[in-house]
């Protein structure tokens, strides 16, 4: 299950039934749940707690230092969930002191191959980067986001649940959930419909995020009019989601 040729620190604590590849490299205070794979030549540096089941391919960089000039080694953290997949060559780094300390990543997600998540960002469940997509830090991932290849994030910005970011896009802004953007600077194209389908959203639910996603993209009102026209509907629990998205929003949103 672990290749002579894998180093493996001895205050890593690695399950039992944990395949380690040729060459890989399990820092201290590193801890791996059970059935994950790890192929050869990936690094995995602590304090990192991995869950369970998690493949990592080769070439992957996991929990390493951060990229910020202000870091000066304090121990930070990485914590990652159950049935995520690492492609070849993807970068995670842990967090800072000037956040909470702390890169999380939740459970089920997909990170193609060179995608990089910076220091102290939150990604739920459920996620899709495609090749290359980039997370400046601080970013938040909401659930079943989906970022294209080579999207590239901007520092502290929020990606709302079910969003949906189009290949080669910038996002400078917070983006809402449920929406699709696209371009360099990236705009909003209407509701991520096809994706929400998928998902076991109903018509009458899909129907209820068109009329929110008119009222705050498409009408005149300002901002502030549109919450508070929609929460006067009394809304579901998916138009609250998208409410809380608007309100939540400290970059402002990508229109």
């Amino acid at each position: 299950m672990i290749h002579p040729t894998a180093i493996i620190d001895p205050k890593a604590q690695v399950a039992s039934d944990v395949e380690i590849g040729a060459y890989s490299v399990i820092g201290p205070d590193v801890v791996i749940g059970s059935g994950c794979v790890i192929s050869p030549h990936v690094v995995i540096k602590g304090p990192s707690v991995i869950g369970t089941n998690n493949r990592f391919f080769q070439f992957g960089s996991i929990g390493e230092d951060c990229q910020d000039k202000k870091y000066r080694g304090e121990p930070t953290r990485l914590e990652i969930g159950n049935d995520n997949v690492f492609r070849e060559g993807v970068t995670v780094h842990r967090g800072t002191v000037q956040d909470e300390g702390l890169t999380r990543i939740g459970s089920g997600n997909l990170f193609m191959a060179y995608a990089h998540v910076a220091h102290d960002c939150v990604i739920g469940d459920n996620c899709i980067m495609a090749n290359q997509a980039t997370l400046g830090g601080h970013v938040v991932l909401g659930d079943y986001a989906i970022l294209g290849g080579l999207a590239a994030v901007h520092q502290f910005c929020h990606i709302g649940a079910h969003a949906m970011v189009g290949g080669l896009s910038a996002i400078t802004m917070d983006v809402v959930a449920y929406v699709m953007v696209n371009g360099n600077p990236a705009h909003t194209h209407g509701i991520n419909a096809e994706g929400l389908k998928r998902r076991g959203f109903d018509a009458a639910a899909i129907a209820t995020l068109r009329d929110a996603y008119k009222k705050v993209f498409r009408s005149q009102l300002k901002l502030a009019e549109s919450i508070e026209a929609l929460e006067r509907e009394t809304p579901s629990a998916a138009l609250q989601v998208f409410i809380d998205s608007l309100k939540n929003s400290s970059r402002g949103i990508t229109r």
